[in-house]
């Protein structure tokens, strides 16, 4: 299954100490590595590069550009009504993979 991970896709890590959290794209480091913010002050999520397999996109996209800050985010967050949604912890799924297959 292809991952369809872009700039401005809402996220959920699913490894990690904020597994269970959103996030959003902030921009596209390689085939394998993302830059995400939450930002932390609205999910918790700091900015950092994530491997794409620690992260589950969902359906929901906000319209930012390459490399915005985390008041940008906020802001687009804002403007698309997702606040509560970016608040909202989910169980991650990891789509039938364990932690093993991932590494």
């Amino acid at each position: 299954m292809v991952k369809v991970i872009d700039i401005g896709r809402v996220v959920v890590k699913v490894l990690g100490r904020e597994a269970g959290r959103k996030a959003v794209v902030v921009d596209v480091v390689d085939e394998n590595y993302v830059l995400i913010t939450g930002p932390k002050t609205l999910t918790g999520v700091k900015r950092r590069r994530v491997n794409i397999n620690h992260i589950e996109p969902t359906d929901k996209k906000v319209e930012i550009k390459r490399g915005a800050s985390d008041e940008e985010v906020i802001k687009a967050v804002e403007a698309a009504g997702l606040v509560e949604y970016m608040r909202e912890r989910v169980k991650p799924k990891m789509l039938g993979l364990t932690k093993a297959e991932v590494k």
